[in-house]
């Protein structure tokens, strides 16, 4: 069986410095980690260094709070994240990485997620992390 992933890319005008310290920032998490709709984030927490957990706790209308946690497995500042991603949606072992590229005054920012249990989490998680980045994009401006 292939494993399931994927890709989005940004260009986000903002150096990748400000965009990468965002990841690492609760009070920023809770702005942008916003996956639809009325969703919320009333907490968020980060213990930003390798080895250090996140924990991301998501209100949904109808579905109720849906925790999402992690583990740092890299951190180097303004260039790469990688994150486990453990939630009600995913398989053990499901990672993010964020690769972060200045360009022309921004950020080329590509986030990669990889392991899912159904092409449906999948493409549930290909609009979330859609969703998150144009937040994400919204919030630093």
């Amino acid at each position: 069986m292939t494993e399931l992933s994927l890709e989005i890319f940004r260009h986000l005008p903002h150096p990748p410095e400000r965009v990468f310290d965002a990841w690492l920032d609760p009070k920023m998490l809770s702005k942008f980690m916003v996956p639809g709709p009325g969703v919320t984030v009333p907490e968020a927490t980060s213990d930003a260094k390798v080895g250090g957990r996140f924990r991301i706790l998501m209100r949904v209308p109808g579905a109720g709070d849906l925790p999402h946690e992690g583990t740092y497995q890299t951190i180097d500042r303004a260039t790469k994240l990688a994150f486990t991603w453990e939630s009600h949606n995913n398989m053990e072992n499901s990672v993010v990485t964020l690769d972060l590229v200045p360009k022309d005054g921004g950020t080329d920012l590509t986030l990669r997620h990889v392991r899912f249990p159904s092409e449906q989490s999948r493409d549930d998680h290909q609009g979330g992390w859609t969703s998150i980045m144009s937040k994400l994009e919204e919030v630093l401006t």
